[in-house]
């Protein structure tokens, strides 16, 4: 089977979505090869393209199912499906067969076994987008700190995670740099930065974009907009349904026909039927959902009074909700609060209004360097926390 392989032949039971497996000559012998089934190469395609304009795999699925197109399993579409084609070199006509050698033997590659379906250039996009789109983990010392940055706040000197540490039995709660708190002093520039007025740097400024009136505003029109895209799509798809539905009952109409004149036997038109009966509820219910999601589409979201329940729930949420879940609003926002000297680059999650920043530089609050004549004659952690 490896020296079939290495020679560009298919040797796994089931051909990937988009394929089908055919016999060619090899000497006296036939083996497999794939070629390409057209209809569901266009889907494979579709695929990729859909995700190279940034939608995510979970809406890919459920346009997909919406159209009533069958799953490569022939059931409905789901985000491991879709992963699994985005992430197949066989798209792009690379044989990969042997991954889990019970020898320990390294994988068979072959390139260019047969007609891809995907340029290489796409295939290598989509793998950096998904890299880029993969969930991040959080340590879960990070999770249970009693820091509302942990996680998000770096050093901006060696790039270690900034660390809440107290001082003083609990007195007093600075951020610290990884590395210092470590490797001590010396091995980073990174000064201590006083906890409660660095994170109110950062609601602060999370509200001043966030948590206004016109900025809510703005962010509901955002999502209008794209809502009134999505709807002209769903339109368009909703008579590509209504088309194929419509052709579908001709051909069973035709069936029916063809059973009452007694031309063609009950045995021979059941399988067929059957097929179209299934295909038929397919349709129905992907246009009962396209029909649903513009129903949806009618309620207006940027009106006066919504954009104020949302600004009082937002800030109710900043202000007297758990830690846990003041951590996963500025989580929403913001990706990284990189520290350097006395400057801070924060770097939202999506542009902010109403400049539609990415990024911005903020001052640090007063900070207590680690380091002088005083840290010089002091060895001890714990008469350094004193101190503090």
């Amino acid at each position: 089977m490896r020296g079939s392989a290495s020679r560009g032949f298919y040797v796994a039971s089931y051909a990937p979505y988009g394929y089908r497996k055919v016999k060619v000559p090899d000497g006296s012998r036939e083996r497999p090869k794939l070629e390409v089934e057209p209809y569901q190469a266009q889907i494979v395609q579709r695929i990729f393209k859909e995700v190279t304009e940034d939608r995510g795999l979970v809406e890919v699925a459920k346009a997909l199912n919406r159209e009533g197109i069958a799953s490569p399993r022939g059931n409905s579409w789901g985000k491991t499906t879709i992963h699994k084609i985005l992430t197949n070199e066989a798209y792009i006509g690379t044989l990969v067969w042997g991954r889990s050698s019970v020898r320990n033997l390294p994988p068979i590659r072959s390139e260019e076994a047969w007609p891809a379906i995907v340029d290489r250039d796409t295939f290598k996009r989509v793998q950096a987008l998904l890299k880029e789109r993969a969930f991040v983990t959080t340590h879960p010392k990070r999770v249970a700190s009693n820091y509302l940055l942990s996680g998000l706040a770096k050093c901006g000197y060696c790039g270690k995670a900034l660390i809440g540490q107290d001082a003083k039995g609990g007195q007093f709660h600075y951020y610290v740099c990884g590395t210092l708190l470590k490797k001590g002093a010396g091995s980073c520039s990174s000064p201590y930065i006083n906890s409660q007025k660095f994170e109110n740097l950062v609601i602060d400024r999370i509200k001043e974009h966030i948590l206004t009136y016109d900025n809510l505003k703005e962010l509901v029109s955002m999502v209008n907009e794209e809502m009134d895209a999505a709807a002209s799509e769903y339109q368009e798809r909703l008579k590509v349904v209504s088309i194929e539905i419509a052709g579908v009952n001709q051909r069973l109409e035709r069936l029916y026909d063809a059973l009452e004149t007694g031309s063609l036997q009950l045995s021979d038109l059941a399988p067929r039927i059957k097929r179209l009966r299934q295909r038929q509820e397919q349709l129905h219910m992907a246009q009962l959902e396209l029909g649903n999601l513009l129903s949806d589409r009618k309620v207006e979201l940027a009106d006066t009074e919504t954009v104020k329940n949302y600004m009082a729930d937002l800030h109710n949420l900043l202000g007297e909700s758990t830690l846990v879940e003041r951590k996963s609003f500025i989580r929403s926002f913001v990706k990284e609060v990189r520290v350097t000297g006395t400057e801070a680059l924060m770097t939202y999650t999506i542009p902010m209004p109403p400049q539609q920043l990415s990024q911005e530089t903020l001052a640090v609050p007063p900070i207590v360097h680690y380091g002088g004549p005083f840290w010089a004659r002091t060895r001890d952690l714990s008469l350094i926390r004193t101190a503090l």
